[in-house]
């Protein structure tokens, strides 16, 4: 009874991928594309800097449910950065019409979407289960349970043949996980999930082998049945491969030089006098006539191809606009001009768990790395020597003080630095989805950090506050830990704010390394008299108050100290804590509250840019 409730179930959730809810006709006429050089040295001229560069140069053509469409050309063609414009992804100078059943792009255009990037960008320590589990949780609507999302992700695997693997993590550079063409499948899956009308793949064959290249492209020809729009660039397709297109774009130097059948593409060709002298595989022939290479290699390559394009536009390029033509634009779903439209697929909570979740099971592999609690263990160990039971000399204790304020100044800062600009891909592929909202990302990166990056400076503190001779009372020991957090927290927001704002990594250690050696050198130990023309650095200092706070949880007005023979002197009168006052502690604490709420109000409005398509 249990198998045929379960089988009941797997077959209601591959149901949806033998036909999709939407069909979509593509219409693209006349695009064109510019874009404005870079100022990359001192000697561009002005006028090189105003002339804009032309990337696309008037591509014309329609797809149709059921069919794929697939551009070839060279490097350099525009083949990208056609298949990003037309998935609604492309910022910049774009012209022409681009409508999708006779309308523009929308956010409701985009509920039924998919896009593969050429490059997988997953998370190397999820399993292929997890990776498609999480992401139906992300965009499968909330009117689905949480069995009928995970039935969806399972339906996926089975779909694209990832049984055999569903248990293997999806790996990296560094770390062994599952085969290209299985990293591959995963990302189509993750679109297939909200069971896209129109799906964009970006050369989804590319580094893989023709067998596995054919099962990826099989697996597109089974979607396509279901009444699915696809597009896709491919670079150099097999000769079955390049039959199983209903419709091949070619491009040369962002101009079309032929649309139509791809069954159709050698005759046309042979008809304007463009044929091979042996046989060979038509996309090799296509690719060479792109290049301008025939078998003479002295025939003129600019020649042929400006030929080439000619006879498109002589040819070809009339049909092409009539079948725009006779497509009727009214025909418009019920479904987008029905209701209003949700633009998140779930609940702000529903997407701060989820990726919460998802964020623990990634980044614990990194944060609880056996290199890093090393690191921190063996400079615990190290302090606790250099400062054994050091109650007596009271200079000795200021300067343990110091080191944990400046250390745990920098080690959270560097840690933080690297978080979004290692997730600068991710977050810029979901969020141009539309997968969730940037805040329940945030706030869930910011969370889930927390007890990791709290742990070890815990444990460092409980190592050395006791073997050091520090003040052995409940008090003092807490007072310093919640002190030492609370600056690793402030250093930690400064670290997400600079990886956020500079996302090359090389770059935003260089100003992190100044800013904290600026901060600890006005910090109040090593110069007790700072110029006033620097000064300001003292009120933004994370390590000057941080250090002041934890000199108040070990001393107080009106203690002493032994400062000679049988004589006493009052710890506020030590040189190095005068300097800093034993007093204002309110002030410290509100300054590193401002910073430790303005760091991270930084990084979020940093990061609104990613993934967000400029008009």
């Amino acid at each position: 009874m249990e198998m045929s409730v379960i089988q009941i179930n797997q077959h209601e959730s591959a149901a949806i991928f033998k036909k999709t809810n939407l069909p979509v006709t593509l219409k693209f006429e006349n695009v064109v594309y510019k874009i404005k050089p870079k100022n990359e040295g001192m000697c561009n001229s002005a006028s090189n800097l105003d002339e804009e560069k032309i990337i696309l140069k008037g591509i014309t053509g329609i797809v149709f449910p059921g069919e794929i469409l697939a551009m070839l050309g060279p490097s350099g063609s525009g083949k990208t950065t056609l298949l990003t414009g037309l998935g609604g992804r492309l910022s910049g100078r774009l012209a022409g019409s681009i409508t999708y059943n006779g309308k523009p792009f929308t956010n409701a255009m985009k509920r039924y979407t998919g896009f593969v990037t050429q490059d997988d960008v997953l998370y190397p320590h999820l399993t292929v289960t997890e990776t498609l589990v999480f992401t139906a949780l992300l965009r499968l609507p909330k009117t689905l349970s949480h069995k009928e999302k995970v039935a969806h992700a399972e339906a996926v695997i089975s779909q694209l043949g990832l049984t055999k693997c569903k248990d293997s993590i999806i790996g990296g550079p560094l770390l062994r996980g599952v085969s290209g063409g299985e990293r591959k499948r995963v990302s189509i899956g993750q679109e297939m999930l909200i069971n896209p009308s129109l799906l964009f793949l970006d050369e989804p064959t590319s580094g893989l082998d023709s067998t596995t290249a054919q099962k990826i492209v099989s697996t597109l020809w089974e979607l396509v049945k279901g009444g699915r729009t696809i597009v896709m660039t491919i670079h150099q397709p097999s000769s079955r491969l390049f039959y199983m297109f209903h419709k091949v774009l070619l491009l040369s130097e962002g101009n079309p030089l032929y649309f139509g059948r791809g069954e159709d593409a050698m005759a046309y060709f042979s008809s304007i006098g463009f044929s091979p002298n042996v046989a060979m595989n038509p996309s090799d022939f296509l690719l060479d006539l792109a290049n301008g290479v025939l078998d003479d290699p002295k025939e003129d390559q600019a020649l042929i191809k400006q030929t080439l394009v000619t006879a498109f536009k002589t040819n070809l390029l009339d049909s092409v606009k009539e079948e725009l033509q006779k497509v009727d634009d009214s025909q418009v779903h019920e479904k987008i001009q029905k209701g209003k439209f949700n633009q998140w697929s779930n609940t702000w909570w529903q997407q701060f768990s989820v990726l919460f979740r998802r964020g623990m099971k990634e980044r614990k592999h990194e944060s609880f790395s056996g290199l890093k609690i090393g690191q921190v263990l063996v400079v615990s160990v190290l302090c606790a020597l250099l400062w054994w039971q050091s109650s007596d000399d009271i200079q000795d204790q200021i300067g343990l003080l110091f080191f944990y304020s400046s250390f745990w100044g920098f080690y959270p800062l560097f840690q933080a630095i690297f978080t979004f600009p290692q997730e600068r891909m991710m977050l810029e592929k979901e969020r141009s989805s539309g997968m969730y909202r940037l805040s329940s990302y945030f706030m869930s990166s910011t969370v889930g950090d927390l007890p990791m990056e709290l742990v070890l400076p815990t444990i460092f503190v409980i190592i050395t506050y006791w073997t050091t001779g520090l003040k052995p009372f409940a008090t003092n020991f807490f007072s310093t830990l919640f002190t030492l957090l609370y600056g690793v927290l402030v250093a930690q927001g400064l670290g997400l704010a600079l990886g956020a704002f500079v996302t090359n990594q090389k770059s935003a250690t260089i100003l992190g390394s100044v800013i904290m050696l600026s901060f600890t050198l006005v910090g109040g130990y090593y110069i007790r008299h700072v110029p006033s023309f620097v000064a300001w650095i003292k009120y933004v200092s994370i390590t000057q108050y941080t250090y002041k706070l934890l000199i108040g949880s070990q001393f107080k007005a009106g203690e002493t100290y032994p400062c000679g023979t049988n004589a006493t002197c009052y710890v506020e009168d030590f040189p190095a804590i005068k300097s800093i006052g034993l007093g204002d502690k309110a002030v410290s604490i509100v300054a590193l509250a401002i910073m430790l709420m303005g760091y991270r109000l930084l990084a979020y409005i940093a990061l609104m840019r990613l993934g967000v398509t400029k008009k």
